[in-house]
């Protein structure tokens, strides 16, 4: 095929007898709707970040212990409190000036804040001279308020003169955690936004078909985020900075795969018709059932997180699914519409004339259909060895929860403020692990509490600032606060908090507090995996079954995707532990890279397996496997980088959760992309052969 072939005259590619007037009307009709319902959902798409919840608290499943502390500890409290630590330090030793400093910053602090602060501690001096704290109670847990009086306090506080001061303990790592997730609608999106249009101008060598996927992409990405907006402002749905970041990548890669394999069928109809009007209808009668089974795979798939104990995980169920959703409806929908009203135009300088051969027939993934077909058996062998060496990288998998402290790959202010507390202070100072029990065992409790280890000091709680006031007594129960030697957020703090409540718990006590919050929340991620896996495996299942009519080709995509999955845990653990150092992982990453990567992994399986079905009846299951491998290789190759690539913009965000979700789903979609669906499936396929199909069987089509 040469170049000049291609830039055949286009009058020989279009009819000549005039198109039906409705032809035209009715894609022009359903790019206007989509633009009005664009139009009214893109102020609402604009807010959901005001409609975020950040903190463990918020998420806490109400069976948790530290839930019950919560609930029990606005009997002692007037007024819910954000404890926050402004912590300051010279190396060779504080001096008298920096002393006075010091003080006349307290005084400032309790002017401006007035009524909004609860409490402005005296400076803590550390016992080598080297380091003082205070600690600051501000009203209320509003994260977006407290963020305000933190951002006030880092731009006054600054001493100078070799003094540093930093602000850090729940206010100052909840406000970190917030100024990172508001670059989502900026640095990501423009980062997402950049790779994608890089690689469909890679893929498409055009300049006019990236914008249009792109723009189909964009109302796609507007419709998600007003409706997320919406429900969550309502109650219905819980939002995360992190759903959201997750949202956003999710909608963007999942719209641009979907369109890609509408326009890849598009472009090849319009190589066999004349008619772009019959091209498209054609095409979307092709793609809308595998394209329809793949988004309603992921859809399910995160609904499944719905019976989840954790509201956070809870949220990512609905809002996931939402995007997909959003993605569904304009792939299905709008492009169509653009594709049929646009045609051939799209594609220029390179458009598919009619009548001109097809590459996919005989480029790269051809040899590749020829390599499977003669030796499909050593190829499914090697790789199967191949993705179990990667499996045995699980041992070196710590998935135990890592300090909320550890949680940022970039050195915050938080993160600052806690290196100089651990140097110098107990690390638990600020953030007490709170003991909740029937005032007649307040004693023997306080003594059990003092005497375990990891605990530096234990308090009753009064009510009152005011020294040597009594324990604040309330429906019977008494309050002890126990700072701990460890910083609030570390492992050595969970353990702790483990063996206060093994002691406690026999005079019918309860431990809450920071750590406690914590610990629940990572004990109760762990629980959800192994409910939620299973669920997700078996709604997979009946999706497949109901697709493809068989029973045995389900088992081998789901047991090839599985494998993958475990495979990019194992390299996970030999990149996060061996090569970065990282301190661990979240008890939720195994679940939610479970959930991305087997869901999406299946979708480009789908993909196949359904040109193969289709090849397959007019072919043979020999022929119709090499066939439907060849014909949809380099459209699904490039989809998955696409993905991939979408969620590895997802690592500007200096969060060490989200680059760990990053590195595992687009590693993890490029493994099923290029190993999974490119070798093991298809060389199972042939070596199976028509069994693959039982019970159903093919039906011959005409070719």
């Amino acid at each position: 095929m040469t170049m000049t072939h291609l830039r055949t005259p286009d009058r020989v590619t279009e009819p000549k007898a005039k198109t039906p007037w409705w032809r035209w009307a009715l894609p022009a009709l359903g790019v206007v709707v989509w633009l009005a319902l664009a139009g009214a959902m893109s102020g609402p798409a604009g807010k959901t970040a005001e409609v975020q919840k950040n903190d463990n608290a918020a998420f806490l499943p109400k069976s948790a212990e530290a839930t019950e502390v919560l609930e029990l500890n606005k009997r002692f409290v007037d007024r819910e409190v954000t404890p926050t630590l402004l912590i300051y330090g010279r190396e060779s030793g504080l001096t008298d000036a920096d002393k006075a400093t010091i003080a006349g910053h307290v005084e400032e602090i309790s002017a401006h804040f007035g009524q909004t602060l609860v409490l402005a501690g005296a400076p803590d001096i550390s016992d080598d001279g080297k380091a003082a704290q205070i600690l600051l109670l501000f009203d209320g847990t509003d994260s977006k308020k407290i963020a305000v009086h933190i951002d006030w306090l880092r731009e006054h506080i600054r001493p100078g003169g070799g003094l540093e001061a930093h602000v850090g303990g729940v206010g100052g790592i909840m406000t970190d955690l917030m100024k990172v997730f508001e670059s989502i609608d900026g640095l990501l999106l423009g980062v997402t936004v950049g790779i994608i249009l890089l690689i469909l101008l890679v893929v498409y060598r055009s300049p006019l078909l990236p914008l249009v996927v792109l723009f189909c992409a964009g109302l796609a990405y507007t419709l998600a985020n007003g409706v997320v907006y919406l429900l969550a402002r309502e109650g219905v749905i819980d939002v995360s900075g992190q759903s959201q970041a997750i949202l956003n990548v999710l909608v963007l890669g999942a719209a641009t795969d979907y369109a890609m394999l509408l326009v890849s069928r598009f472009r090849e109809e319009l190589r066999g018709t004349r008619s772009r009007f019959d091209a498209i209808r054609v095409a979307l009668r092709a793609s809308f059932e595998p394209i329809l089974a793949s988004g309603a795979t992921v859809i399910l798939g995160l609904m499944c997180l719905l019976v989840s104990d954790l509201s956070s995980n809870k949220g990512l169920g609905p809002v996931g699914a939402i995007g997909i959703a959003a993605s569904l409806a304009v792939s299905l929908t709008l492009l169509p519409a653009v594709l049929a009203l646009c045609g051939r135009v799209l594609f220029w300088p390179f458009r598919p004339l009619h009548g001109s051969p097809t590459k996919e027939e005989s480029g790269i993934w051809a040899r590749v259909a020829r390599l499977v077909g003669k030796r499909a058996r050593i190829v499914w062998i090697a790789t199967m060895l191949f993705l179990l060496a990667g499996v045995a990288g699980l041992s070196r998998l710590d998935a135990d929860g890592i300090p909320q402290i550890e949680s940022f790959t970039t050195r915050t202010d938080s993160v600052a403020a806690q290196e100089l507390i651990n140097a110098h202070f107990p690390g638990g100072i600020g953030s007490p692990a709170e003991v909740v029990v029937g005032q007649d065992k307040l004693d023997e409790t306080l003594r059990i509490v003092g005497q375990t280890e990891g605990v530096a000091s234990a308090v009753p709680y009064t009510g009152s600032f005011i020294p040597n006031q009594p324990p604040k007594v309330v429906d019977g129960l008494v309050r002890i606060d126990a700072t701990l030697n460890d910083p609030a957020d570390s492992d050595a703090a969970i353990e702790t908090v483990k063996r206060l409540r093994a002691n406690v718990h026999p005079l019918d006590a309860k431990v809450g507090g920071f750590t406690a919050i914590n610990h629940d929340v990572q004990s109760t991620s762990q629980r959800d995996r192994t409910v939620i896996i299973p669920l997700v495996l078996a709604v997979i299942f009946l999706i497949l079954t109901v697709l493809l009519r068989s029973l045995i080709a389900p088992l081998v995509l789901i047991a090839t995707v599985v494998l993958s999955y475990l495979a990019t845990l194992g390299i996970s653990g030999y990149v996060f532990t061996d090569l970065l150092g990282m301190p661990g992982a979240d008890s939720s990453y195994p679940l939610f890279a479970f959930v991305f990567l087997v869901a999406l992994g299946v979708d480009y399986n789908i993909f196949l397996m359904t040109r193969v079905r289709e090849e397959a009846g007019k072919l043979g299951h020999f022929s119709g496997t090499l066939k439907g491998l060849s014909v949809t290789g380099g459209v699904i190759t490039s989809a998955g980088i696409v993905l991939a690539a979408t969620f590895a913009a997802l690592a500007v965000l200096p969060i060490v959760f989200v680059a760990q979700i990053a590195f595992a789903v687009a590693f993890g979609v490029l493994l099923d992309t290029l190993v999974v669906r490119s070798l093991l499936v298809p060389a199972l396929s042939v070596d199976i052969g028509r069994f693959i199909w039982w019970p159903g069987r093919l039906r011959k089509t005409a070719p």
